[in-house]
């Protein structure tokens, strides 16, 4: 049985993973973290019946309760913190939220070698949108100009996706050369070029922040004549990220150290 401790617990993808959790017969709930909701019995935080869990105002709190696995879906001004705190208290930990950049990473990978601890994070747990990223790797062996269009709802507080900054740090890390000008040689209002993401060949990112969309994410290649686009559309439901999740959780122990993505389980 792998003991979890939830931080994020009343969220968008939280509440559906303290359901899943629950009905997981491998997997058993201990501890839930949510600030608003302190102090309540876990269940009823999750707008399920009360099962008698704890519900803490930190993950520090929370670590007090014994558990397996740390699965983080919290905000991107705590998700750092909480997940040193989780490996130096030698647990495992599933990383859901997003807001963490390649240096956080390096800290937080050279963290989990040294306690022996095994990390697994990931933009996006949706199979699909796992699919989106494998496809854009094969498509860059062959087509270097690649360029990321993120779009989320107006009231996501980080930009870019995790999505859209795993899959630029991984093409960043994986291309050749790109053929469009450096935006240190061109004029008129930078910025419109977007963010350079990645090395040692970065990745201009684009976000949009606007009503009408959940979550979607493209990568656009560019030839000489020709285009290709690959895309990932979100709904509004969290049920596609749940599977994904719980997945990494059965898994994160079997490895120490960092993996990024949900393809690093995918063979």
């Amino acid at each position: 049985m792998i003991r979890i401790t939830l931080a994020g617990c009343t969220g968008w993808v939280g509440m559906a993973l303290v359901a899943a959790i629950m009905a997981a017969p491998d997997l058993e709930l201990v501890a839930g973290v949510s600030r608003q909701a302190a102090g309540r019995d876990l269940g009823e935080a999750a707008e399920l019946p009360a099962n008698g869990l704890p519900v803490f105002a930190t993950v520090a709190e929370a670590l007090s309760v014994p558990s397996d696995v740390l699965i983080d879906y919290t905000k991107p001004d705590s998700v750092k913190g909480n997940v040193l705190a989780a490996i130096a208290a030698g647990r495992h930990v599933v990383v859901g939220a997003s807001g963490m950049s390649g240096e956080d990473y390096a800290e937080i990978a050279e963290a989990a070698e040294n306690a022996g601890v095994g990390v697994l994070a990931a933009g996006n747990f949706s199979i699909t949108a796992t699919l989106l990223r494998r496809f854009a790797r094969e498509a860059v062996k062959y087509v270097p100009d690649v360029e990321i269009i993120d779009y989320a709802s107006p009231s996501k507080p980080d930009t870019p996706s995790g999505t859209g900054r795993e899959l630029a740090e991984t093409l960043a890390a994986e291309r050749m050369a790109g053929t469009s000008l450096p935006v240190s040689e061109l004029g008129g209002v930078r910025e419109t070029r977007g963010g350079a993401i990645g090395a040692p060949h970065p990745v201009q990112v684009h976000s949009l922040r606007m009503p009408g969309f959940v979550l979607s994410c493209e990568a656009v290649f560019g030839l000489a004549d020709e285009r290709l686009v690959i895309r990932h559309d979100a709904g509004t439901s969290a049920a596609p990220y749940v599977g994904g999740t719980l997945l990494a959780a059965r898994r994160v122990g079997e490895q120490i150290g960092l993996r990024r993505g949900l393809d690093s389980l995918m063979v």
